[in-house]
């Protein structure tokens, strides 16, 4: 290979990662606080906004460890009829806003910088006629599930209802939003990314969750699911189709697509027919929102739950009413909605080839694009699209799911599983390790140090500087990993924590002739539908003929991409981002064939318990400093800086200028539900009526960081064609961190509200 030279800008580049490294490692060894100065905030209640306009009222959480197992009572069952009891819940998980990175690009710099809309966990309860049997199933606006957050919310349900809500059959599933806060991890690769441990956020969303299921909980009543499947078009390409070309030609040729277009929903109505709830799971990135954004938001599938939930809780604000509708993760690591496809942003000659990298430019500059010119546009085109494939399935949806219902789990040790590839022929697991294309990115977002898609051979430099820094990665790692050139031998790096985990969760639960497969992971277009197909052929070959197998993705652990063998092998990002080797595959078939199996053959009781994953109590702070809140001299929280127009028309943008403060206050102190309202005038009652909130997509926050404390809240309310003309007015909602000497902080609230402003029809 040829001697590579470095020009002056790689170089000040190099420069830089090197002083990065040193202070992030020096920052690992010496930042450490305990789980007991961490402070922790319960939530004081649902995320639920009135309707009408009323003054929040004033208090502090309280701070909880764990409490006693208490007797709750269970809702009354009505017994000797067809179908299940089901329970659907809610419940705000939005957490930290600012000064927080947003997970999923790993870019630095991707802070939040406030809020477009809420994020929710969303719950469903079933549980068989007769009360023997329940299933849990959350789906979570966020990018992935936490080991750290599955503990805590499985710990937390467990001092309140005992044994009744359990590892095994208890899902927890993000939508992998890449618009959602980090900081709730607590393997250290996640929690350099995160730029530290967010206590505020993951108290935040362990509160949400727990909430959620217990409104679940406590709403249970007789009622039946049906299901319905169908292609949904137009929202997806396989992002590393180069990779997808690997595997077998004749396997190839037995589907239509390089994407799975299948969206599998489940229908929940009661017994008089009456609308509960809906899961949808659907092979998708929610990436519409590119690299460069900082608000807070769901992402496509959370537009498409957005609209859903709208559409079912009429005259209800976002966030409200009864029913549940959740758009779940599933098969997606190669599946990307920015659907124009990868072009050179410098040319725009299309840059669509096995590196993802242009002639003038290189990586950097391949970037795919959604629908539209603008990433929200593209945001609620997509989600618009898989909304109205899953209101047309579930208006058809006449297929009833009956039977009952069983969970399996195992925790297992991924790090050293035995795989049979055939009669004569073992194979093994590896360490944890990344390689060099994972520091590439994809084309949704490449990386900013130059490093190329496909890089099957390492490079003397960045092994060198690896090597000085964390230490030589072992020849068995490397040798377990190839042809993957390891970047991050992680597997072998423990301080201050393992850098990524070694025990995840495997875990099935099926409904009938449903099998809801929980993998902790991004299983690409090829590697899912092996997966489903041996799960469905174990079944089959055990009498449970006719299974309906779904892939629930990022669920209770997130151990990165699982690509095939095949696939594996040319190395782009999906691949060089499976860490446990070019035969983690085969391992979760073998692992979940056995979930199956002991489903069909009653012997779940039968399986092992596996080793028990870790809950470290010592964690990293964050990087990002809390400091006071300070108005300007002769301002207060609050005040209007910018006012607004008199007189706006339907399409304008009315906007405010708040003297603001730090957004992550009001994670920790939540006597206010919103950011924000927009309310209109009612003469009749002479009362101004709430039309909008932080949680409506026609709304943003915007939060401008200044010196010494300082900092302003810009809120726009993007007015619709469908808004009634009027006088209306805007109010902010905030926390201010006020620190006096020898004093401990305080967070006190705020408001502040907008003049008065008419709108116009055109």
């Amino acid at each position: 290979m040829a001697k590579r030279t470095f020009s002056t800008l790689e170089t000040f580049l190099i420069f830089l990662l090197v002083m990065m490294t040193a202070i992030t490692v020096a920052l690992l060894s010496l930042l450490f606080i305990t789980s007991g100065t961490i402070e922790n905030h319960t939530d004081s209640g649902s995320q639920n906004f009135p309707t009408t306009q009323s003054t929040p009222v004033n208090g502090h959480s309280t701070a909880t460890q764990s409490s006693p197992v208490t007797c709750t009572p269970e809702p009354p069952l009505v017994q000797n009829f067809s179908g299940y009891h089901i329970g659907v819940g809610r419940a705000d998980c939005t957490g930290q806003v600012g000064d927080i990175n947003l997970m999923g690009y790993a870019k630095t710099g991707q802070n939040a910088r406030g809020l477009l809309t809420r994020l929710y966990s969303r719950a469903f309860i079933i549980e068989e006629p007769d009360g023997s049997n329940r299933v849990v199933f959350v789906s979570i606006d966020i990018g992935m599930v936490s080991q750290r957050l599955r503990l805590e919310v499985l710990n937390r349900l467990q001092n309140k209802y005992g044994s009744l809500y359990r590892k095994d059959n208890v899902i927890l599933s993000g939508t992998h939003t890449h618009s959602a806060p980090a900081g709730y991890f607590q393997y250290t690769v996640f929690v350099i990314a995160s730029e530290g441990f967010s206590n505020r956020t993951f108290e935040y969303m362990v509160d949400g969750i727990v909430k959620s299921i217990e409104i679940a909980h406590t709403n249970m009543k007789p009622g039946k699911i049906f299901i319905n499947k169908g292609n949904v078009n137009g929202t997806q390409i396989n992002r590393s189709p180069y990779s997808y070309a690997q595997n077998p030609p004749s396997e190839r040729a037995r589907y239509s697509s390089n994407v799975d277009k299948e969206m599998v929903i489940l229908k929940m109505v009661d017994l008089n027919g009456d609308d509960l709830g809906l899961i949808s799971w659907f092979a998708i990135h929610p990436v519409s929102m590119n690299n460069s954004n900082h608000l807070v938001n769901s992402d496509n599938m959370g537009y498409a739950s957005y609209l859903f939930e709208q559409e079912k809780n009429r005259g209800y604000l976002p966030g409200q009413g009864p029913y549940v509708a959740a758009f779940a993760s599933s098969n997606l690591g190669d599946v990307s909605p920015n659907i124009l496809g990868p072009h050179c942003t410098n040319t725009g000659e299309s840059c669509d080839n096995a590196n993802s990298t242009c002639p003038i430019g290189g990586p950097g500059m391949c970037v795919a694009k959604g629908p539209r010119q603008d990433m929200l546009e593209s945001t609620q085109t997509i989600g618009q699209a898989i909304y109205e494939k899953a209101q047309e399935l579930y208006d058809s949806a006449s297929q009833e799911i009956t039977g009952p219902l069983v969970s399996a789990h195992q925790w297992v040790n991924m790090t050293d599983v035995t795989v049979q590839i055939n009669s004569t022929h073992t194979a093994k697991t590896c360490k944890p390790a990344l390689g060099y294309s994972f520091a590439a990115g994809t084309i949704d977002g490449p990386g900013s140090l130059n490093f190329t898609q496909g890089t099957t051979e390492g490079n003397p430099f960045w092994d060198s500087l690896r090597d000085q820094i964390l230490g030589r990665p072992s020849e068995e790692i490397k040798e377990c990993q190839k042809p993957k050139p390891v970047l991050l031998h992680t597997g072998e790096l423990s301080k201050p924590h393992p850098w990524h985990p070694d025990i995840v969760d495997v875990q099935i639960i099926t409904l009938g002739s449903l099998a809801i497969t929980a993998v902790p992971g991004e299983f690409t277009t090829m590697s899912g539908r092996r997966l489903r197909e041996a799960i469905q052929a174990e079944f089959t070959a055990y009498g449970m003929l006719n299974m309906t197998v779904v892939i629930s993705g990022l669920c209770n652990v997130y151990t990165h991409y699982i690509t095939t063998y095949e696939e594996y092998q040319v190395q782009r990002y999906e691949a060089a981002s499976t860490i446990y080797g070019p035969h983690t595959l085969s391992a979760y078939i073998q692992l979940f064939r056995g979930l199956a199996k002991a489903i069909a053959t009653d012997t779940v009781a039968n399986l092992s318990r596996g080793p028990e994953p870790p809950y470290f109590k010592q964690l990293i702070a964050s990087f990002i400093p809390t400091i006071p809140d300070r108005a300007p001299i002769g301002r207060t929280f609050g005040d209007v800086l910018q006012p607004v127009n008199p007189k706006y028309r339907v399409g304008e943008v009315a906007e405010v200028v708040f003297v603001g403060a730090n957004p992550k206050n009001s994670a920790e102190n939540r006597t206010h539900q919103t950011f924000l309202t927009v309310e209109k005038y009612e003469a009749t009652s002479a009362s101004w009526q709430i039309v909008c909130n932080d949680a409506s997509w026609e709304t943003r926050f915007h939060w401008h960081k200044g010196f010494l404390g300082q900092s302003n809240a810009t809120i726009e309310w993007h007015i619709p064609d469908t808004a009634q003309p009027g006088i209306y007015r805007i109010r902010y909602f905030g926390h201010n961190r006020k620190q006096d000497i020898l004093k401990p902080a305080v967070i006190l609230s705020f408001e502040g509200t907008s003049s008065a402003f008419e709108v116009v029809t055109t």
